[in-house]
Order: C-alpha cells, then sequence, then structure tokens
C-alpha cells in the first residue's frame, strides 16, 4: 500500500524529511523566508526530544551544528541568502574538518539585505565554497515539495557517505508553496551506525580519544589533507552527478535551468511543443556536482543552450564551461525577486531559435 500523500510547504516538507532522517539536533536563527522549516523543527525536535535551539545568531548556529556533527549525531541547520554569509567560516570549518551536517538555503534576493522574494543569485556561494580555503560540498536542488523532502533525506546519506557538509538550495518560492508529499520511511537515530571519528564518551567503545578539528600548522601535513580531500571530490564528480533531461535528443535549443527556474522551463516547452516548436530541457540536480559531462555531449552534438535563472547569470558560466565552446550558449534571466515567465522564456527560445 502506498503512502498517505500530504499537503505541506516546502519549508514544513524539508523539516518532517529531516527529522525522519535521523537528524537528532537543529540549530537555527529565524529570517524569511524559510521561518516554517525552523517552526517545524522546534516542535517535532522537541516532541521526540531531541536537540533543538534557536541560536543568538547564525554564526553560532553554525558553530553548534561543528559541535554537534563532531559527536557524530546527525545534524542541520537552515537560513536564507544573508544568513547563509554569516554561516559561511563555520562552512569552511566543517569542510576543512570533515564533518557531515545538512545546511538549508531557503534563497531570498539580493544582495545584502536585498528582498525576501525568491532568488538564485547565491548559485556562486553554494557551489564555489563561499568560505575561505580549498573545499566544496555536495549542493542539491529540488523543483517541488516532493523532491524538497527527497533531497533533504538523501542528503544525510551523503553527508555521511562522504563526510562533508550537504546544502539543499531551494529558493523562497519552493519553501513557501504547498505541494502534495510522500514522505520517506523514518530512521530510529539510535539505529544508525556509530562514526569512530566521533569525539565524546569512550566507555563502551574503548577507544581513544578522538580530536575534530580543522587546523593543522605543519604546512606539508595541511597540503596532504587538501589533496586527500580533493582525490575523494573526484571520486563524488564520478558518483554523485544527478539531472533530468526532457526531449533533449530531439530539439536543437535546450532550456538550462534548476529549481524554480526548471519549472517555469518546463512550462515554456509545453507551450513551445504546443506551437510545433521543439525545445529541450536539462535539469541539474546536483549543482556540485555539476553535470558537465553530459552537457559536453549534448554540446558535441551541436545543440544551443539556453541558461535560464532567477539572477543576472551564475549557473551559465558551469554551461559555458561544460559546452566548451562547441555549443552555443545563452541566457536569460530576471533578479530582484522577479520570476521570468514561460511566455519570457518562451519568446527568448523563439528569437534564438529565429521563429
Amino acid at each position: 500500500m502506498s503512502e498517505e500523500k500530504r499537503l505541506m510547504k516546502g519549508n514544513e516538507a524539508i523539516g518532517e524529511a529531516a527529522v525522519r532522517a535521523g537528524c537528532r539536533a537543529y540549530f537555527g536563527y529565524p529570517i524569511t523566508p524559510q521561518n516554517e522549516l525552523t517552526a517545524y523543527m522546534a516542535k517535532h525536535m522537541l516532541d521526540k526530544k531531541r536537540t533543538f535551539i534557536q541560536a543568538e545568531s547564525e554564526t553560532a548556529a553554525i558553530n553548534m551544528v561543528f559541535g554537534a556533527a563532531a559527536t557524530g549525531a546527525r545534524s542541520m541547520t537552515s537560513s536564507s541568502s544573508p544568513g547563509i554569509s554569516l554561516k559561511q567560516e563555520g562552512i569552511s570549518y566543517a569542510c576543512g574538518a570533515d564533518l557531515p551536517m545538512v545546511i538549508v538555503n531557503i534563497a531570498r534576493s539580493g544582495p545584502g539585505l536585498g528582498g525576501i522574494s525568491p532568488g538564485q543569485a547565491d548559485y556562486f556561494q553554494s557551489t564555489r565554497g563561499g568560505g575561505h580555503g580549498d573545499y566544496f560540498h555536495l549542493v542539491l536542488a529540488p523543483k517541488s515539495v516532493q523532491e524538497a523532502a527527497d533531497l533533504t533525506y538523501k542528503a544525510f546519506e551523503l553527508a555521511d557517505k562522504w563526510r562533508m557538509p550537504v546544502m539543499i538550495l531551494a529558493d523562497g518560492l519552493i519553501g513557501q508553496m504547498m505541494e502534495g508529499v510522500v514522505l520517506p520511511p523514518a530512521i530510529d537515530p539510535e539505529s544508525l551506525p556509530r562514526k569512530p571519528w566521533g569525539v565524546g564518551h569512550q566507555a563502551d567503545t574503548h577507544r581513544a580519544n578522538n580530536h575534530v578539528s580543522s587546523i593543522n600548522l605543519v604546512p606539508v601535513e595541511l597540503e596532504a589533507l587538501v589533496r586527500a580531500r580533493f582525490k575523494r571530490y573526484e571520486e563524488i564528480k564520478k558518483t554523485e552527478v544527478d539531472f533530468e533531461e526532457v526531449n533533449c535528443e530531439k530539439a536543437d535549443l535546450i532550456l538550462v535551468g534548476y529549481g524554480t527556474s526548471s519549472r517555469v522551463a518546463l512550462g515554456a516547452l509545453e507551450m513551445a511543443k504546443a506551437q510545433g516548436i521543439e525545445l529541450g530541457l536539462f535539469r541539474p540536480i546536483s549543482l556540485w556536482p555539476f553535470p558537465e559531462k553530459r552537457i559536453a555531449e549534448l554540446a558535441a552534438k551541436g545543440k544551443k543552450f539556453l541558461a535560464v535563472e532567477m539572477s543576472m547569470g551564475q549557473m551559465v558560466e558551469d554551461v559555458r564551461l561544460a559546452a566548451n565552446g562547441k555549443g552555443e550558449v545563452h541566457f536569460y534571466g530576471r533578479c530582484g525577486g522577479v520570476i521570468p515567465s514561460e511566455e519570457e522564456v518562451l519568446a527568448e527560445a523563439k528569437r534564438l531559435l529565429g521563429k
């Protein structure tokens, strides 16, 4: 028998998926448009006698996540664009200490405080390692409430598998909208395997004391650690790339978008089909690692690309790098919290096709 479908906001679905994934500790600070997520965790984490703390700041919250993750507990924080900026130093520390955790960004428009409307201008920050030093972390971009739940659940598994932070990069529209969602099965945190590297009580394991830190004052040792981490990144690029394609083989022009923009692009594709025009859609689900190999394959077949974003153009740079001059890459975007319309995207596609 299939599970019951619930009508939930994206923020709430992320929270419930985290609880079901065995999240034992959540630390956050209020900011629009992700406040429903913090509120959901406040109720349901405490209901299950797990840890919830509304920290005094975003900086405090990420450092609390660091501490909880260092014990081996599945841990999480969430925020929105300027709040994520304040967490960047702690995220760099977590990557430097190889700590698994889940970080949710329900992005708003910027820069600065910007506005509370949805935006996608946090792409560079998310996919390039927004803090200091040489590092990356996994970034997953849902397009729906269902995917917001599924990818959050998966994020905890990936974080543990690769010992690194995983970011869910959504936007205010996905966080605030309501859709039907079938939720994943609940995991008892006590059933999860212990992490031998974790700090804390050793009486029952008889292991040596563990020390979790990102600091190393011996240059050759730090270099070796960073190089080993980058070897792990190469393995991630081979195994964790995720994307969706619609009609890419038939179409000469492929729309490329993630999250909300991909929904708009799909609507434009369907409108084009009704007019006898073949468009394709390529949707990156993993923003890091980016699905560059598949875009390169499509570019080698002579395909053209139109990147659709809620920004002045950031993901388009990765499309250009992947195409490597073998396929034309164009851009259409709106910013400041304005969402591109299906009609606008179709008009730009038709212009590029000469129709």
